[in-house]
């Protein structure tokens, strides 16, 4: 035995020898391995260990610090803003509305369970984050190669809705789920549910579940039928996309999501999920959020200028809008525009106040404000600024113009009807809106001039120098064309479109009042009488005469090449108001003209609008000054400041004067001595025989200033060109061939 036993390992060391190689040590490798396991487990444990510790003190804290239950209860989430018309009546609330806080005995068992099953079905089993959902969500996203989806628990809902913001950062996300387990670690599942059965958001400006309710069902909450909470529980996950007032059949589709996750999970029976009828749900009717929104919208972001300070309390916001005008308006925009058209209108007061505002035909179906926010094409209501630049450069409306043929750099305009008048003068060209001479009196003015003339009376947007321009083909607004027109309508002084008066704070506070404006005089007053003067007659005998309302009127209508785009603009007993119809896709509307549904919409509304004023009869008569109304020699020297001499060569030279006359002035007095040392004279001289004096002005000067040899008798309005204001041509006027 001892020799087998020698010889094995004799043999053992005999291979260990050949080799010339330890053994290798196969158990320390294994050791090794299991080694550095038990360190990671040691040491991940300890990590474990260390986030707990720091969670539960994050968590302990965070409950210490969290308000008590009363607090959250009374706590408010935003601004409400109350808007009153011009007659304080109020006509829309904005912002949160928090209906009746009902206690959780008070809230219907199926308004909770179609919560819990479409919003967190695990809500009475986690603390506060579902580790498990949580799980999924990760697992989910690793499949499918896709960013997780939101996995945030009715608790952390609420912590994030009273506490945090809806930043979508790791950091944030951390923070909600702290707070949403130290709600759960201060409060009771019912009282969790309560407060946020109370707090959520529902689209609207609705918080709550009885603001929901009283929004679009017309009752409290307490009487939600199983169809009824289930719409009001699917809104939770996005709120405009499915608010049954903003598209039924959306909200109708997410309710059925509720209502089978409400069967799957229990809540509810086959049978009873089966007879529920979504479509037998009456929904409380929209008030307030048609045409006033069109209003609100574009006046309320302005408090962001108004208000020095966020007032960070309830406020409300006294405006210009008259309910009455308002109604009006609406009504005659959508009983006048073509089908398939939209319209829009914007009526101002002499100071600028906007009475009236209607942004389209139905502010549900959509919002967009095509009263301040669309770009139209006028056509040509955009004369009105062609014609006060040639009324201004010297024209009258009486003065004679020639309709005809007329090419201007290649272009050549028609008239709508394809015909010509022949010689007409400014009024009547004016009135049947005869685009040759619109295109001549441009031309003459200078095309630059009549775009500085629009954006002296307040066109904000781009416009073109091109002949083109004078027949409307720069886009506007149409609460820009209002203006215009108010202007005309205010003496040729500028308008300044506003809404807002006053704004109050919920402790009588007053943070803002609006103070009267100082107006600009933008162009002459006759030349605004002048103005009114073609814009009436467009109305009493031309394409306005849909316009009339039984009082002065003045307005202009524009229609765009093949009937896109119509528009009527007029004034009458300080009121201005604007229209536009046509399709927001700027195809053609068969039929639409600005003389026909424009018009006819203007008068409806204007004669509500003035029914309650004394008529007010149109300034027409033309004031003109000096230097309109001498002849023509005597306009050639025209103010004495305006003017100045030259000789044969050129030379400014002192004016003649009559021989005897000192040019230093008159002598002042007889008594006492002459302050500049001259002597009274003693005795009277006759004066020489006059001496004929230099020109005051060359023949060419002449002939350039009247645009021809003068005849006989004949008497000039045209304006010195070395007096005419920068900017403006001093082209001569005359009639246009």
């Amino acid at each position: 035995m001892a020799a087998r036993g020698s010889r094995r390992s004799s043999d053992r060391r005999g291979a260990s020898g050949r080799s010339g190689e330890p053994d290798a040590p196969r158990p320390r490798k294994r050791s090794r391995f299991w080694l550095w396991v038990r360190r990671l487990m040691i040491w991940g444990g300890a990590v474990a260990l260390l986030a707990l510790i720091a969670l539960g003190t994050s968590v302990y804290f965070a409950a210490q610090s969290i308000p008590g239950y009363a607090a959250l209860m009374s706590s408010q989430n935003g601004q409400t803003i109350v808007v009153r018309a011009r007659d304080g009546t109020e006509i829309v609330s904005l912002g949160p509305s928090y209906g009746q806080w009902l206690p959780s005995e008070e809230i219907p068992q199926v308004m909770k369970d179609a919560m819990v099953a479409v919003e967190d079905r695990r809500y009475y089993s986690h603390f506060g984050v579902d580790v498990l959902g949580l799980a999924r969500a990760v697992y989910i996203s690793l499949r499918d190669d896709r960013g997780m989806r939101a996995t945030s628990t009715i608790t952390q809902q609420l912590a994030r809705n009273i506490f945090l913001n809806s930043n979508r950062t790791l950091d944030r996300k951390m923070r909600e789920a702290v707070l949403a387990m130290a709600l759960e670690a201060k409060f009771s599942k019912e009282q969790i549910l309560e407060l946020y059965l109370n707090k959520v958001y529902f689209g609207g400006g609705a918080y709550g579940i009885d603001s929901a309710s009283r929004k679009f069902f017309s009752h409290s909450a307490r009487e939600l039928s199983t169809a009824e909470a289930a719409i009001i529980a699917g809104l939770v996950k996005a709120p405009s996309n499915y608010a049954p007032t903003a598209d039924a059949e959306a909200a109708v589709q997410r309710a059925n999501v509720v209502l089978d996750q409400m069967r799957k999970y229990g809540a509810i029976g086959a049978a009873e999920a089966a007879a529920v009828d979504l479509s037998a749900v009456k929904l409380k009717p929209e008030e307030g959020q048609n045409s006033i929104r069109y209003f609100t919208d574009w006046a309320l972001p302005q408090l962001d200028l108004l208000l020095a300070t966020d007032p960070g309390e309830p406020i409300e916001v006294w405006t210009t809008l008259d309910l009455g005008m308002q109604r009006t308006a609406t009504a005659a925009i959508k009983s006048n525009a073509p089908n398939g058209a939209q319209g829009a209108l914007v009526s101002l007061d002499r100071d600028g106040a906007v009475l009236a505002l209607v942004g389209g035909t139905d502010y549900v179906a959509s919002s967009y404000n095509r009263a301040t926010d669309a770009l139209r094409q006028p056509g040509s209501a955009w004369k009105l600024f062609v014609y006060l630049a040639a009324l201004e450069a010297g024209y009258r409306p009486e003065d004679n113009v020639v309709d005809g043929p007329v090419t201007i750099n290649g272009w050549s305009p028609r008239n709508s009807g394809g015909t010509f008048a022949g010689q007409i003068d400014v009024r009547t060209a004016f009135a049947y809106s005869k685009n040759t001479v619109a295109a001549q009196l441009g031309n003459e003015v200078g095309f630059g001039t009549v775009a500085a003339m629009a954006r002296r009376f307040g066109i904000t947007t781009p416009i073109a120098t091109n002949p083109a321009m004078v027949l409307g083909s720069s886009e506007v607004r149409v609460i820009d064309m209002a203006r215009a027109f108010a202007a005309v309508s205010g003496g040729g002084r500028s308008v300044e479109p506003y809404g807002i008066t006053r704004v109050v704070s919920a402790s009588g506070e007053e943070l803002y009042r609006r103070e009267a404006s100082q107006p600009r005089l933008l162009v002459a007053d006759y030349v605004a009488a002048g103005m009114t003067d073609l814009l009436q007659t467009a109305v009493n005998t031309g394409t306005g005469r849909a316009a009339q309302i039984g009082r002065p009127v003045a307005g202009k209508t524009g229609t765009t090449s093949s009937n896109k785009d119509g528009w009527f603009v007029g004034f009458s007993t300080g009121i201005t108001t604007a229209v536009w119809m046509g399709r927001d896709d700027a195809r053609a509307v068969p039929g639409l003209q600005g003389g026909t549904a424009p018009a006819k919409a203007f008068a409806a509304y204007m004669r509500y609008a003035v029914k309650d004023r004394p008529v007010e009869q149109f300034q027409t008569e033309l004031q003109l000054p000096e230097w309109q109304l001498e002849p023509d020699d005597e306009w050639m020297y025209g103010n004495p400041d305006d003017y100045y001499f030259i000789d044969e060569q050129g030379n400014v030279v002192e004016p003649p004067r009559p021989a005897g006359e000192d040019p230093r002035g008159p002598f002042p007095g007889s008594e006492g001595e002459d302050p500049q040392g001259r002597v009274p004279p003693q005795v009277v001289v006759p004066p020489p025989p006059p001496q004929p004096g230099p020109p005051a002005a060359s023949d060419d000067f002449l002939e350039r200033a009247t645009g021809g040899a003068r005849q006989p008798g004949e008497v000039s309005t045209r304006r010195n060109p070395a007096s005419a204001p920068q900017g403006f041509s001093s082209q001569p006027r005359g009639v246009i061939q």
